[in-house]
């Protein structure tokens, strides 16, 4: 008995497409007995179009429905035939079949009559050449895979036509196994219900295949016929909606609670899959998809449909399943398909930026390694570095971590509070080398300078093509003088900001077109605030220009700043409320007074008095005073007269932003220089501007390389000039370690006297007591914990407080009865606040010296008092009468709700951005040759799952 074949076309809003597809059903060799047409709620002129083509029926339709309920309201207006040998021919307003495609599928199920569907291969519109599906399939986990999509069709796959599932556009089915499954799945709209359909014909005992002769055009996947301008993460969301639904539907009833309890969970895995392969925007359509299962209801009718149908058992289709190796090596086939060269043009030539091994950029790391191996020689072997600004961090990688977040803070008297973002860097700094967390500062030290270079040079790498630019670029930058000062000074926080500054300025240019450059962005900016705040201004002046700059890159560039803002906020909460907003931009570490130097000085590149060191070298020398700004101007005359020239040559349009970085930066450092938010003793000092100078000389030295990059042959003799006239300014600063002048130097990793370390470490809640006289005849009391102040204890909440806390008052009651004869009763303060030491410095000036000498008469006649004697760091004295009470603190970081709360927050969002910005592949990018100037060079890589 011959076939019958109805055909059913199902249109909606598919007007542009109608005419070719209506026009390929005529012209086929074996025409359909009856043509069904249904508009499904066209906005177009598509029922029109379907009226005037002289179908068997047209049934219009008036609301919105899917594919498979049109095609089922199609059937039952026209009305089953009955006919065991009825095909129902299913096509899209956009699948315009082959003129003999109808014969070649029914060819194919004449012959083999277990066969109940037959599949085409569905070809692009516009390519009739290239395949856009043919198969489908899942894997063992139950995701849906086109077996094939966008090759080019050679044949290659014409031996495999027994499939698992085929898809919507251009499937023969038989009408008498349609209606005993009763069609599509209502539950599945679009995505993956021509695979759910030929999975339960499958379990129904009957055959699918594929017939690669029958060739039908198509605009798409399925999901393309409800709605056409579905963007990527929409289908994803769709496709994961999909394939959760089938598997409660497909699940054995024992197995459901377990399928149903884990929806969420694994949203949260797949979520953090997605974050490591670049892909933020699939994370909403993770969890709607698991809340949209969770809530199905169309779950129980499927499963209900699947019972009464299925007469074979899984196993039957195991065998059409993706092997795992299988999916692997479609995936990969896929990802190398997507990381394909990007062409702009025909004339297409590839780009390589300099090469680091052979255009300058390692002996350029080399050299900073020799001069900073020469330049902090004498502190080999250290245990810790200490001096001006700096102290030897915690002795365990415990208390490292134990002093991040919020809670108890062994300072000022002691208080609760949130603590510095920067105590996080030094915490993981501190990692590195966990056994003695001091020696990772001491490493730093000698790394300082190279580190420095290799960051300078892969950022100018990427806006150049010759190897000059950045192999000067790394000399300039790592003998910045600003960098060498604060290196000298104990400013770790200035010295970690100028280390970082260049891959932020790296990352954030690649950000606008990679997710993995956006995250390290975000990280980078964080440490680099947290290191210096006083940078936070001109960074985010930076980053509102990138964005203004990249309208379209946005999504990428927005989130950049939520890991700074989140590592902030506890302490920016803290210090609004006590009003004093400016204490934000307090230099962590321990608060020194460096002297202001004048906007000359800091001009001239010197954030302290003594422009850069020369005005003690002209002194040694007898020469004038007036000579040491003559000198430093003369040697950085060769810089300044290459990055204005750079305003003028070819490339001044990336010479315009790096000038505009160089005036934010000077513009930080003056403003830091007048802004006095921490309290030293009796005094007050600014905010430390070297990290303001940091950036201004980033700018200059970015203007440099945009005039050596445009200087071609002619750059020999300006690039060696500048360089050597940046390392004889660096000259001072450079010996002053080696000459013992510099404040910092090596230490054995204690603050407090020996004998004071020693008690200590059986009681760590030990306090000593250092009573400092000040040059203006006052004192200043310090209770220090254990063995000492280490620089991660160290907070700008008790450095910027403007008004004394009872615990500061009550100190301040103790040491000044303490360093004058009184009948106050010192011994029970003393045994209440748990002191067993006090300690007094030795003092500098007239009215110093009369107050330590007076306030040790006072302790020596003191009778609950014992005279140690003098030690290195002051004359000590024993407080015998302490018993073993212990001081009461605050909660811990993890004690408290609110420190539970600060912790949890701040892991999550760091975490979530570390594993957005593990990079997970490279590619490779080509561009159009040029005359002039050509384009910056690709580092990270444009993500193509947005």
């Amino acid at each position: 008995m011959q076939p019958r074949v109805t055909a059913i076309l199902v249109a909606r809003n598919g007007a542009d497409y109608l005419e070719r597809t209506l026009a390929a059903l005529d012209r086929q060799t074996r025409r359909p007995d009856s043509t069904i047409l249904t508009d499904d709620a066209s906005a177009d002129a598509s029922a029109s179009m379907l009226a005037q083509a002289g179908a068997t029926t047209f049934v219009p339709m008036g609301g919105h429905r899917s594919f498979g309920s049109a095609v089922a309201n199609a059937i039952q207006v026209a009305g089953p035939s009955g006919d065991d040998d009825n095909w129902l021919w299913l096509l899209a307003h956009d699948n315009a079949p082959a003129p003999g495609a109808l014969a070649a599928l029914l060819g194919a199920v004449e012959i083999a009559p277990s066969v109940a569907v037959a599949g085409p291969k569905l070809m692009r519109w516009q390519t009739s050449d290239v395949i856009e599906s043919y198969g489908e399939t899942i894997t063992r986990f139950g995701a849906s895979v086109s077996l094939v999509t966008g090759e080019l069709d050679q044949a290659q796959h014409d031996r495999h036509n027994d499939m698992l599932g085929v898809a919507a556009g251009g499937m023969l089915v038989r009408e008498r196994v349609w209606l005993e499954l009763g069609g599509f799945d209502p539950a599945l709209p679009s995505v993956d219900a021509a695979l759910d359909f030929c999975i339960r014909v499958r379990l129904a005992g009957h055959r699918i295949v594929g017939v690669p002769d029958a060739k039908v055009a198509s605009t798409g996947p399925a999901e393309n016929f409800d709605r056409p301008d579905l963007s990527q993460r929409a289908r994803n969301s769709l496709h994961r909606r999909a394939q959760l639904h089938r598997r409660l539907a497909y699940a054995p009833a024992a197995a459901l609670p377990l399928h149903w309890l884990s929806l969420l969970p694994l949203a949260i895995l797949r979520s953090i899959w997605h974050l490591i392969g670049k892909r933020p925007g699939l994370i909403p359509g993770e969890f709607a998809a698991a809340v949209a299962a969770a809530f199905d209801s169309g779950v129980p009718p499927a499963r209900r449909a699947l019972r009464r149908t299925r007469v074979l058992g899984w196993a039957t289709i195991a065998t059409l399943r993706l092997p795992p190796r299988e999916t692997r090596e479609l995936r990969a086939n896929q990802r190398a398909i997507l990381a394909a060269p990007v062409i702009y043009s025909e004339h297409a030539q590839e780009y390589t930026r300099p090469s680091f091994l052979s255009n300058g950029g390692a002996w350029a790391v080399l050299f900073a390694a020799a001069v900073g191996a020469v330049a902090f020689g004498s502190l080999f072997g250290a245990a810790a570095v200490s001096g001006g600004a700096l102290a030897p961090l915690s002795r365990t990688a415990g208390e490292l971590w134990a002093n991040v977040g919020f809670g108890w803070r062994d300072i000022g008297g002691g208080f609760e509070g949130a603590a510095d973002p920067f105590a996080l860097v030094l915490a993981l700094l501190g990692s590195l080398t966990f056994w003695a967390p001091s020696q990772s500062v001491v490493v730093l030290y000698f790394a300082a300078l190279p580190l420095a270079a290799l960051g300078a040079w892969w950022c100018a790498a990427r806006f150049s093509e010759r190897g000059w630019a950045p192999a000067i670029a790394a000399v300039l930058w790592s003998l910045a003088p600003p960098f060498l000062t604060a290196l000298g000074g104990g400013h770790l926080g200035a010295v970690v900001a100028h280390l970082l500054l260049p891959w932020v300025v790296l990352t954030l240019v690649n950000a606008a077109r990679s997710w993995a450059a956006s995250a390290a962005c975000a990280l980078l900016f964080a440490a680099t605030i947290a290191a210096a705040p006083s940078l936070a201004p001109a960074l985010l002046l930076g980053w509102l220009a990138w964005m203004i700059a990249r309208p379209k890159s946005i999504h990428r560039l927005i989130g950049i700043v939520i890991p700074a803002a989140v590592m902030f906020a506890p302490i920016a909460v803290q210090q609004v409320i006590r009003g004093n907003p400016l204490g934000l931009l307090a230099d962590p570490g321990v608060p020194v007074i460096d002297g202001t130097a004048s906007g000359w000085q800091l001009a001239l590149g010197s954030p302290v008095n003594g422009y850069n060191g020369w005005s003690a070298v002209t002194a040694s020398l007898g020469w004038h005073e007036l000579s040491a700004p003559v000198v430093v101007a003369s040697l950085l005359a060769p810089l300044a007269v290459l990055a204005l020239l750079a305003l003028f040559l070819p490339g001044s349009r990336r010479a315009v932003p790096a000038m505009v970085v160089a005036l934010l930066g000077f513009a930080t450092a003056v403003a830091a220089a007048h802004v006095h938010v921490t309290a030293v003793g009796e005094a007050t000092t600014s905010v430390w501007p070297g990290a303001g100078l940091s950036l201004f000389w980033l700018g200059l030295i970015g203007a440099v390389a945009v005039a050596l990059e445009a200087l071609g042959r002619g750059v020999v003799i300006p690039a060696l000039l500048v360089a050597a006239a940046s390392a004889v300014l660096a000259g001072p600063l450079l010996a002053a370690p080696l000459l013992g002048t510099s404040a910092v130097a090596a230490s054995s990793g204690r603050t407090l006297p020996a004998f004071v370390s020693a008690e200590a470490a059986t009681d760590p809640r030990l306090g000593t007591l250092m009573i400092s006289a000040q040059p203006g005849g006052s004192i200043a009391a310090t209770l220090y914990r254990g063995q000492g102040s280490s620089l991660d204890t160290q907070s700008t909440l008790a450095a910027t407080n403007p008004e004394a806390t009872d615990a500061q008052v009550r100190l301040a009651t103790l040491a000044g009865n303490l360093a004058s004869k009184s009948g106050y009763d010192s011994a029970k303060e003393l045994q209440e606040l748990h002191i067993g030491f006090v300690l007094a410095p030795d003092a500098t000036g007239v009215a110093a010296t009369d107050v330590r000498k007076r306030a040790g008469e006072a302790l020596d006649g003191n009778a609950e008092l014992t005279a140690i004697g003098e030690t290195s760091t002051g004359y000590l004295w024993r407080f015998d009468a302490l018993t073993d009470t212990t001081p009461a603190t605050g909660p811990g970081p993890m004690s408290s709700p609110l420190g539970v709360i600060v912790i949890l927050t701040q892991s999550i969002v760091l975490i979530v951005t570390l594993l957005l910005a593990v990079p997970t592949g490279s590619r490779r990018r080509t561009r159009t040759s040029a005359t002039g100037p050509s384009e910056p060079a690709s580092t990270f890589e444009e993500d193509d799952n947005v």
